[in-house]
C-alpha cells in the first residue's frame, strides 16, 4: 500500500513580526539617508536629498524623479510573490547589510555622496534576507538595486559630443528623404537655399538625456516581461540604438518644419515639446516591436502550465 509523502514546509515569519521589522529599518533608514546631514556643501545635506536635488537640466537626469513611483510600483507588482515566499530571517543577509554600513562610513568620511546613496540597496537587501528570507530576497533584488540607475554620472556631458555626431548625420539622412538640403560646419546646420538660418544642434540635442531616461524605462520593461533572460538583456540594451533613432528623428523634425512651415515656430515651440510629441512615442514603438519580435509577435501570451497529475496504484 502505496504511502503519502508529507510535503515539508519552511518556517515563516509572522505577518506582526515581518511588519515591525519592516517599520523598524525604514524609520532607522530615514534617519541616515533622509535626515541626517553629512554631505554636500558644509555636509548640510542627507544622501537622498542631493539626490533629488541632483536630478536637474545641468545633470541630463530630469527623469531622475519618477525613480521612486517606478521602484514602488515593481515592488507592489510582485508583493504577493514576496508574502507568500517569506520565511524566518537567515543570518547570511546580514553580510550585505554590513557591506551596505561599512560604504555608508567610507563614503561619510570622504564626504561621497554617490557612495552613500549607492550603499543603500545593500542595506535594504541585507534586511530583506535577514527578515524574510533569502527567496524573498532575490525576488525584490531588481527594484532594489534599481535606485542606482536614478544616481547622476559624473561628467556624462563627454559622452554628448559623439551622440551629437551621431545625431547631425542622422538627422541629415532624415532630412534628405524628405527634399531638405542641408550644410554642416561644425554642430552648426544650414539652409543652401537659405530658406532659414543656421540651428545649432546643441549639447542638449544629443540625446544623453533622453538615453538615459529611456534606459529607465527599457530596464523596468525588460524586468516585468515575461521572456527568458537573454532576450531581457537585450530588450534593456536595445534603449542605446532606439534612443539614437527616435532623437534623429526628432532633430530632423525640426530642420523639416523649418524648411516647410514656419521657421520661428520649428526652433522655438517646436524644439522644446518634439521630445515628448516625436521622440518618445517613436523609440517606445520601436521598443514595443523589438518586444514583439522576441517574443514571436505575441508579447503578451500567457504562459501555458503543464500539471502533471501522478496517481498511485495499490500495492
Amino acid at each position: 500500500m502505496s504511502t503519502a509523502s508529507t510535503p515539508s514546509h519552511r518556517p515563516r515569519i509572522s505577518p506582526f513580526a515581518l511588519w515591525f521589522g519592516i517599520i523598524g529599518c525604514i524609520a532607522v533608514i530615514a534617519f541616515f539617508y533622509v535626515l541626517m546631514p553629512g554631505f554636500g556643501a558644509e555636509r548640510g545635506q542627507a544622501p537622498l536629498d542631493i539626490l533629488k536635488d541632483s536630478w536637474n537640466e545641468e545633470t541630463r537626469y530630469e527623469h531622475g524623479i519618477m525613480f521612486p513611483f517606478i521602484i514602488v510600483g515593481l515592488l507592489l507588482y510582485q508583493w504577493k510573490q514576496y508574502v507568500l515566499n517569506a520565511t524566518l530571517g537567515d543570518w547570511q543577509g546580514l553580510l550585505f547589510l554590513l557591506l551596505g554600513c561599512f560604504l555608508y562610513v567610507i563614503a561619510y568620511r570622504v564626504i561621497q555622496w554617490r557612495v552613500a546613496v549607492g550603499s543603500l540597496p545593500f542595506v535594504v537587501f541585507g534586511l530583506v534576507w535577514y527578515l524574510a528570507g533569502r527567496k524573498t530576497a532575490l525576488l525584490a533584488a531588481f527594484p532594489i538595486f534599481y535606485l542606482w540607475l536614478s544616481i547622476p554620472l559624473p561628467d556624462i556631458q563627454q559622452a554628448t559630443v559623439p551622440l551629437q555626431n551621431i545625431s547631425i548625420k542622422l538627422a541629415q539622412t532624415l532630412c534628405s528623404l524628405c527634399s531638405v538640403d542641408t550644410i554642416t560646419v561644425g554642430s552648426n546646420i544650414y539652409s543652401p537655399n537659405s530658406k532659414w538660418k543656421s540651428v545649432e544642434v546643441a549639447e542638449s540635442c544629443s540625446g544623453i538625456r533622453s538615453l538615459m531616461a529611456l534606459l529607465m524605462i527599457s530596464s523596468a520593461w525588460a524586468y516585468i516581461a515575461r521572456m527568458s533572460l537573454w532576450k531581457r538583456g537585450l530588450l534593456l540594451l536595445s534603449a542605446i540604438p532606439l534612443s539614437i533613432i527616435g532623437n534623429g528623428f526628432r532633430v530632423a523634425s525640426i530642420f523639416v518644419m523649418a524648411e516647410y512651415g514656419n521657421e520661428k515656430f520649428a526652433v522655438g515651440t517646436w524644439h522644446d515639446n518634439s521630445g515628448l510629441l516625436i521622440f518618445y512615442p517613436i523609440s517606445l514603438v520601436l521598443m514595443m516591436t523589438f518586444h514583439a519580435i522576441l517574443e514571436g509577435w505575441n508579447p503578451f501570451k500567457k504562459k501555458k502550465v503543464v500539471r502533471t497529475i501522478i496517481e498511485s496504484t495499490p500495492a
